[in-house]
């Protein structure tokens, strides 16, 4: 995977980040998500790069990148702290504004760079979440049992690490296949290389710290811009599995309305993992999207 692209690690003022970079062309930066790594965009990174120069970083917490230690509330896995690895990494490129594409927590990372830095964003594409404050407030029956892994490892450090410490395969496997339309949807490589990662309880750790943080700093820096009347003003796609788990696909595109001021978008036919399970119905859209078409 990435055969043609270069492995680097920069230094950020809070984290040193693992990430591929290859192509060239106009720079587009690619977010992972959990449980996850920058492998997640490999069948669609190398198409992507015949047009752009792809960056694919781990974020902090993932990965190769360091585990920085979880600060109070866990405040170092805030989005807005991961955010600013990804400026200063695509700084130390020479890149000042770029396209982004955001899945998963790679996506509330996505979002809240947007707002926190709309200059360096030119357009932007998340894919199959809604805004942490949305899902914290919409939260229903069917949500609440279809995520429940937010309210797992968001209970205080110690007890969600040694669960998943017990069996992280087990665990990584479960969640895996819950939220996919079908089960196994990853490459045998792929799932290899997060197996790999995942093993790693400090992984463990700060995963979960990227999920105690979701009602702490995360909720509340949405909820400042909520109550601003801020939207994300660059060109934005929503893009989601219509196929996983039934609240997924609730009202994305009204929700996200009150978001962004410059919104499409569309459901796919597969679950939560579009990068992988469809990677020719992703890349398409996403090529489209980035072309300005």
């Amino acid at each position: 995977m990435f055969e043609q692209f270069e492995r680097r690690e920069i230094e950020t003022a809070g984290a040193k980040i693992n990430l591929v970079v290859g192509g060239e062309g106009p720079p587009l930066l690619l977010v992972h998500g959990y449980p996850q790594t920058h492998v997640m965009w490999h069948q669609i990174a190398p198409r992507l790069a015949e047009t752009y120069t792809v960056v694919a970083p781990d974020l902090r917490g993932y990965g190769d990148s360091s585990k920085p230690p979880s600060g109070d509330k866990s405040s170092n896995y805030s989005k807005r702290a991961m955010a600013q690895d990804l400026v200063e990494v695509m700084s130390a490129l020479g890149f000042e504004r770029f396209r982004l594409a955001g899945h998963d927590r790679g996506g509330r990372v996505s979002y809240r760079l947007a707002f926190d830095h709309p200059n360096r964003v030119e357009r932007l594409a998340l894919l199959d979440i809604v805004p942490t404050w949305e899902q914290l407030e919409q939260v229903d029956t069917v949500s609440a049992y279809g995520t429940f892994h937010w309210y797992f490892m968001g209970q205080p450090a110690g007890f969600p690490e040694r669960m998943i410490g017990a069996d992280p395969e087990f665990y990584l496997r479960y969640l895996v296949d819950k939220w996919a339309a079908s089960p196994d949807p990853f490459a045998p490589e792929a799932m290899a290389e997060y197996l790999r990662c995942f093993s790693n309880p400090e992984t463990i750790r700060a995963t979960c710290d990227c999920y105690r943080n979701n009602p702490e700093a995360d909720y509340a820096h949405d909820d400042a811009d909520r109550s601003a009347g801020r939207k994300i003003e660059c060109p934005t796609l929503v893009l989601w599995g219509g196929g996983g788990r039934p609240h997924k696909g609730r009202r994305i595109l009204e929700t996200w309305s009150n978001w962004a001021s410059d919104l499409r978008g569309k459901g796919l036919p597969c679950g939560h993992f579009l990068a992988e399970e469809l990677p020719e119905e992703t890349f398409v859209e996403l090529s489209a999207f980035f072309a300005g078409e």
